[in-house]
């Protein structure tokens, strides 16, 4: 059965039918998934049954997994395969987390931005999802500097801006408090505007999440800009919300979404096993008529 790419209704992504991840992928499977991935942003790999295994050999395709273990870790943490594939769990057994970023609802981000080097992609599976809520949201951040007002590209263009782990300008103290490691303190610089290396194509890199602030702006200034930023990148016209099944393998693009995750009930179980890409440091991006 040949591979078929369904784009969806919506801002970005698209479903990716006719493959079985837990069997090996040829080389013209892997092409037009590449190539998917690089036109959609997001793709949905719907009812696959994949062990810890088919996962890591799957995301080795796409280039090589971080040689360094989570930045939080659960009690089972250190049994997956790979000391950088993480289990993202709020499920507890004798009352401790099994896995790391447990519970509720979490700002817009891109992973690793706080690293010199960000993930280029991440990849998620899920193995038990919540009744309700806990949905994840993905930001189209080409659109959001397409669209962005001309002034700003203007103001901004030759910007660069701070990322901190889940510090951001625009969070309450209670997220950072609950999300702050107190002995991971990464962070790093990269240009607001981001050249996509492989389409070429410019992004808006900031999150609510994790952007500290604007280098070189007053506080005040920076500030505001960075509200006018998140604002305007998670307009709903740029966003897709994915509702979780059991079995549903969803990839993204870091370097052109952010993404998000809506709260759920403190009764509900969530646990999904991520991978991820190690990337390269941002390009600053050309903006025409004004760097």
């Amino acid at each position: 059965m040949p591979i078929e790419i369904s784009p969806l209704t919506a801002p970005l992504g698209a479903t990716v039918t006719g493959v079985d991840l837990s069997e090996s992928l040829n080389d013209e499977d892997f092409r037009k998934i590449h190539r998917a991935w690089l036109e959609h942003i997001v793709l949905v790999f719907p009812e696959q049954n994949l062990s810890d295994e088919n996962q890591v050999t799957f995301t080795r395709h796409f280039g090589e997994m971080p040689d360094r273990p989570v930045h939080s870790k659960g009690i089972k943490s250190d049994h997956q395969i790979h000391k950088s594939v993480m289990l993202v769990s709020n499920v507890r057994e004798n009352g401790k987390i099994i896995g790391s970023l447990p519970d509720g609802e979490m700002h817009f981000h891109t992973d690793g931005a706080y690293e010199i080097n960000p993930y280029r992609y991440t990849m998620l599976y899920a193995l038990e999802v919540p009744r309700q809520g806990g949905n994840t949201l993905f930001a189209n951040m080409y659109r959001a500097y397409d669209t962005l007002p001309e002034d700003l590209k203007t103001r901004l263009c030759e910007a660069e801006a701070e990322h901190g782990f889940y510090t951001g300008s625009d969070v309450s103290d209670g997220m950072k408090q609950r999300l702050r490691i107190s002995d991971y303190q990464n962070s790093a610089r990269h240009p607001v505007f981001i050249r996509h290396e492989e389409t070429g194509r410019t992004s808006l890199y900031v999150s609510r999440l994790l952007t500290e602030s604007l280098t070189g702006f007053p506080e005040g200034e920076s500030q505001n800009l960075l509200s006018q930023l998140f604002d305007h990148s998670e307009r709903p016209e740029f966003v897709y919300e994915h509702i979780w099944n059991p079995g549903d393998f969803v990839v993204w693009d870091n370097r052109c979404a952010n993404h998000a995750r809506t709260d759920f009930g403190d009764s509900e179980r969530r646990m999904l096993r991520r991978t991820t890409i190690q990337g390269i440091g941002p390009e600053r991006a050309r903006v025409p008529g004004r760097g």
